[in-house]
């Protein structure tokens, strides 16, 4: 199969290049490198296109003619999404039209989209969601990905485009950005440095966390399943930050007290996700534990830093 993987430099998107690869795929890579790296390219893709999905896709599509489109380039701060909306809804609405006219023009098969299940579900949602709970971002980072989903489901009716929509619990592990704010990657790159983390609020704010190699697992079923269809990915278990702080203290042998800050713009008190659906149709459920993924993640960051 011949895949476009975009944003295939980043943190997620480069696993799952490596595990498509693997399983003796064609791969070609979309990736403006505001976020992702080129050490993160897997030599053995086809090509590498370094521009943004905004841009004209047309020549690369024309060229390349891909089955499928594995849709990971996107802006994926919420704290940025509330400074700047607009920035974001470029990137995370207009881009993924432009993406998604350049499918229809070239006859792509089928898109899978990675949305997300921490900020597009919102307040007033029984935990865990569900796919069908109601929708109610309340930041534009969840507005935009909402919007997105739309837009996938509009392009499938309008043109055959098959789609497979992926909301993801919070994803670490692995190649991650420290500004990419992820609680677990900022523990990491803090701790490993001697220095003393952040918690905001009062750390007592629970998510859902999965491995990026369970990431990539859903990513490789639904290249032949799910068709037409959403899948919440995550392990169905809230944390704390309180939680995690002391699984970081443990694995690392640390006794240091954390600084405190105000809680953040657009931060959920509670989420986590409801996976049976992807477990029955898809036959996956995340494998690794927190705590061994914890591990994992702290050890790849020591042997590169």
């Amino acid at each position: 199969m011949k895949i476009l993987v975009t944003g295939g430099a980043g943190f997620i998107g480069s696993h799952i290049v490596d595990s498509y690869l693997a399983q003796g795929h064609k791969v070609s890579v979309l990736d403006n490198l505001s976020k992702g790296r080129k050490s993160n390219l897997n030599p053995k893709i086809s090509a590498f296109y370094q521009q943004d999905i905004g841009s004209d896709l047309d020549l690369v599509f024309k060229k390349e003619k891909f089955d499928l489109v594995n849709h990971h380039a996107a802006q994926p701060s919420v704290p940025l999404s509330v400074k700047d909306p607009i920035f974001d809804a470029k990137v995370n609405i207009l881009g993924q039209i432009n993406l998604l006219q350049a499918c229809a023009a070239h006859k792509v098969k089928k898109i899978i989209f990675s949305s997300s299940g921490g900020a597009i579900y919102g307040t007033g949602v029984k935990m865990p969601a569900k796919e069908t709970d109601p929708l109610n971002p309340i930041s534009p980072y969840g507005i935009s990905k909402m919007c997105a989903e739309k837009y996938i489901q509009y392009f499938a009716s309008e043109y055959g485009l098959k789609y497979t929509i992926l909301r993801y619990a919070n994803v670490y592990g692995p190649r991650d950005h420290f500004d990419s704010g992820h609680v677990i990657t900022v523990f990491t790159h803090l701790l490993l440095k001697g220095k003393k983390p952040t918690i905001d609020w009062d750390g007592n704010q629970s998510k859902d966390y999965v491995y990026v190699d369970d990431v990539t697992d859903i990513n490789c079923r639904a290249l032949e399943k799910g068709k037409n269809e959403i899948y919440n990915v995550g392990s169905g278990i809230a944390t704390s930050v309180n939680e995690i702080y002391k699984i970081f203290m443990d694995v690392l042998r640390l006794n240091l007290t954390p600084e405190r800050a105000p809680k953040r713009a657009g931060d959920l008190r509670l989420f986590y996700l409801n996976a049976k659906k992807a477990k029955r149709d898809l036959g996956w459920q995340p494998k690794v534990d927190l705590r061994t993924g914890i591990q994992k993640t702290v050890e790849w960051f020591q042997k590169n830093r």
